[in-house]
């Protein structure tokens, strides 16, 4: 009966090794900071908040950042690395101090733009 319980553990816990998910830290670049629409309306009485376009692998994700203390130092992060987990509807990054944020996606896009990835052929003269 040992024997038993000691090999289902040993599968359960081969399954669950197996079972997770293959999603993983990756390097993402800020592409672009905006001021999010609705900040603007509103005025300068409330939180601002930013729609912060990151660059992860092949993908632009749109994502709504709002600053602790009203810093607005995020309008100088265009082209700064971080490390992002990129899950269904959010991605999780860590700041400067080590400390885990995660922010909502407002959309996603590829990043390739079609019309440059094609060349522009010339006639022959």
């Amino acid at each position: 009966m040992l024997k038993f319980v000691g090999i289902l553990c040993i599968c359960f816990t081969a399954f669950l090794a197996f079972g997770q998910s293959t999603s993983k830290w990756q390097i993402g670049t800020i592409a672009e900071v905006k001021v999010h629409q609705s900040a603007e309306k509103v005025g300068s009485s409330t939180t601002a908040s930013y729609d912060v376009s990151v660059k992860v692998e092949d993908t632009i994700y749109v994502v709504l950042y709002t600053p602790p203390l009203r810093e607005a130092t995020v309008k100088y992060a265009v082209g700064r690395d971080l490390l992002a987990f990129v899950g269904k509807s959010t991605v999780r990054y860590n700041d400067m101090l080590g400390q885990s944020h995660e922010v909502p996606i407002e959309s996603q896009r590829p990043a390739t733009d079609p019309k440059r990835s094609n060349p522009v052929s010339r006639a022959a003269e």
